[in-house]
């Protein structure tokens, strides 16, 4: 008996890096060993493996198997190595022929059904990069396994089947078992209900505020009284903004791959996710964390698409400063003792706050019950290094009677999206050669160099950064916005009145 080997993919965040995987059959006692830095998962796979194979027709050798997972210092998580492992003992003991590189990622039942596992794309993605095209997994996660260009995707129900396509004996295995997996591979799927601006009733400037949003990719921030429709323009960004694109789906597409509950059910991605978190999320649920190695959190799960904060102050201070080094960077790197994991975080925030903890500090605010104290301290909770970031800072208030009682005079999504889809058209001529995409991605250094204005159009915003009412990182803030306009104007260049639209709409939210 020789040494068996295969190929499977760890994944570290979405990096995924080729693991192969040796196995030997000894000449002592019966035992089974996994070395290679497993977690406990990995190492229950003896017992899956055992049973799998068994009710498979072909169980495993009594004496010792030894699988080696190499590189030996990489850690190895998860179920998706039953099979790789699998795969080796059999070609170890002769059962099977050479799996010929072949890359397996698949789960084990104890009845030797492959089960679908989270991460096939990015993992997938990883193998085909490093020259691995042959991919087996699981039947339910072949649908998204193909969606990676170049790989040659097959997809089994039983390990009885891919043994007897890999040269086992037809006599032993057990090819009548064929357990109902319950999957629907290209079923119609259930139409999700997009959310249209039209259902806004009045808030003029509110819906002007989203579109400049839209169109610029800028952060936003509503403040004003419950019921005011905060939520409700929040709900309805995703449906302004563009398509993704081929990369940025497969990006998409990946991440909830990694993060997805139901892991049969992970399509392409595209349209941009939007992520709406509860204020009792911890750190960990918004940035990504957990035990071992970190896992995406809704930063990364809205990466493309926008974060939603709703009652922002009630988020603990800490987690809302965790969001200011994506904003920046639109990636986050978490370290844990098991790994790093690096995951992308490029997502639109919108943060939406009543202007005090009982919600009626507005107008002349007569029916208000906090003190100015409270007042401050519950504003206060978004701090200002974070509010320095976001672009977009509108009061909002409430709906008057005479707009609530209008029906059908707002413009529907789509006729926004239409004109926020020919601003971003504009960007990406302008800002294509720098390579970016959007306006709030241009850096300052672009802003005061190939794109700088005349200083008679800038005078209001020198005039503020002077005084110390805008921030060096707020002036160039403000000067996107002012591009933003005028992009969605089809102006060539911002004038003065872009300038002092976008300085408004920038205008510093008071708690009182």
């Amino acid at each position: 008996m020789g040494v068996g080997r295969s190929y499977s993919v760890a994944l570290l965040g979405l990096n995924g890096y080729i693991v192969e995987v040796e196995a030997d059959i000894g000449q002592t006692l019966p035992n089974f060993v996994i070395l290679g830095l497993p977690d406990a998962s990995l190492n229950e796979a003896k017992e899956r493996i055992r049973s799998a194979a068994q009710n498979s027709g072909i169980p495993l050798s009594r004496r010792k198997i030894t699988a080696n997972l190499i590189p030996a210092s990489l850690p190895k998580r998860g179920s998706g190595f039953d099979l790789a492992i699998t795969m080796a003992v059999l070609r170890a003991a002769g059962d099977i022929r050479s799996t010929e590189g072949a890359v397996f990622i698949s789960e084990l039942g104890l009845d030797g059904r492959l089960r679908p596992v989270r991460g096939i794309l990015p993992a997938v993605m990883a193998a085909v990069q490093a020259g691995h095209h042959e991919i087996v997994v699981a039947q339910a996660n072949v649908a998204e396994a193909e969606l990676v260009p170049g790989a040659i995707v097959r997809g089994y129900k039983t390990l009885a089947r891919l043994a007897f396509d890999f040269g086992a004996d037809p006599q032993d295995l057990a090819l009548d078992y064929d357990p109902a997996d319950g999957v629907v591979m290209d079923g119609d799927t259930e139409a999700t209900v997009v959310p249209d601006l039209c259902d806004v009733s009045g808030q003029g400037e509110a819906r002007r505020a989203l579109e400049v949003a839209a169109a610029g990719a800028h952060h936003v921030l509503l403040c004003g009284p419950p019921g005011a429709g905060k939520t409700m323009l929040a709900e309805r960004l995703p449906g302004l903004l563009p398509d993704l694109g081929d990369q940025e789906s497969m990006e998409v597409t990946a991440i909830h791959s990694l993060a997805a509950v139901h892991v049969d059910s992970v399509q392409l991605l595209r349209r941009p996710p939007f992520e709406n978190p509860h204020h009792s999320a911890t750190a960990a649920a918004i940035i990504g964390g957990g035990s071992g190695l970190p896992r995406p959190g809704a930063a990364s799960r809205a990466h493309r698409g926008v974060l939603f904060l709703d009652e922002a102050p009630e988020y603990e201070r800490r987690v809302l400063d965790a969001l200011r080094q994506p904003l920046e960077s639109g990636e986050l790197v978490i370290h844990r003792s098991a790994g790093t994991a690096a995951y992308p975080a490029r997502f639109q925030l919108v943060l939406a706050a009543n202007p005090c903890p009982c919600g009626k500090a507005t107008g002349k605010g007569v029916n208000c019950t906090c003190t100015p104290v409270m007042r401050r301290r519950y504003f206060g909770r978004i701090s200002g290094p974070l509010l320095d970031r976001v672009d977009i800072q509108l009061q909002v208030e409430r709906v008057s009677l005479a707009d609530f009682g209008q029906s059908g005079a707002e413009e529907d999504t789509a006729t926004v999206a239409g004109r926020v889809y020919a601003a971003r058209s504009r960007q990406r001529e302008r800002l294509g050669s720098f390579g970016m995409e959007s306006n709030s991605q241009v850096p300052g250094r672009v802003l005061r160099g190939e794109l700088r204005l005349p200083s008679a159009t800038t005078k209001i915003l020198d005039t503020s950064l002077e005084r110390g009412i805008l921030t060096a990182r707020g002036y160039d803030r403000v000067l996107r916005l002012a591009w933003t306009l005028a992009d969605l104007g089809h102006r060539e260049r911002p004038g003065s009145d872009d300038i002092g639209q976008a300085l408004g709409l920038r205008q510093a939210v008071a708690a009182a």
